[in-house]
């Protein structure tokens, strides 16, 4: 488990809808020291060098969560994103840099394995965070796109062989990764 994990990790929740972002909360504020925003304004201003992961919904009227992932990556934090949304997701995402993408409704546990699984990809250099920020993207698209959707996507096809040769390249890395790799495609994240 992640020295940042459980105890010490620190959960930012974004979403306008204030009820959602309460119940995430909720559930893991037993697990991780946890806030909320309720806008992708108050989450351009509660974001900081202390965050160690933001849940962040997509669709919010004062500044979309795209807008506020792009703030966060411009101002240099390192945080990991995970997006929660009821957006159902483009072949665009392939170029977005968050680390993870759920789809609502989202349970706890699956909430929780997220969490735990960006925690433990920190712990990475950049390129295995890289490989795994691929990952989650293909699997998302696997979740909610046709295979005929799949092939006839350039995006898509351009991320699965940065993927395959990234994974190719990191066959050092194999057997430690192997396991994490499992988990993290194992996070349920698609909307039905």
């Amino acid at each position: 488990m992640s020295e940042k994990s459980t105890d010490t990790a620190t959960v930012l929740v974004v979403d306008d809808e204030r009820e959602v972002a309460d119940v995430y909360a909720f559930r893991l504020k037993r697990t991780y020291d946890t806030h909320t925003a309720y806008g992708g304004e108050a989450a351009v201003d509660a974001v900081d060098n202390d965050v160690d992961v933001v849940l962040l919904d997509r669709r919010m009227p004062d500044l979309s969560g795209d807008e506020v992932l792009e703030l966060i990556r411009e101002s240099g934090y390192n945080c990991r994103v995970i997006m929660t949304t009821a957006v159902e997701p483009e072949f665009e995402i392939t170029e977005m840099p968050f680390d993870d993408y759920l789809c609502k409704p989202i349970d706890h546990s699956t909430l929780e394995d997220a969490i735990e699984t960006q925690l433990t990809a920190s712990e990475y250099d950049n390129s295995v965070s890289e490989f795994f920020r691929a990952t989650s993207k293909i699997a998302v698209l696997e979740a909610e796109k046709t295979a005929e959707e799949l092939e006839a996507s350039e995006e898509y096809q351009q991320l699965k062989a940065q993927t395959d040769d990234a994974r190719s390249q990191a066959d050092s890395l194999v057997s430690e990764l192997s396991d994490f790799e499992s988990a993290f495609t194992d996070i349920d994240r698609s909307s039905g």
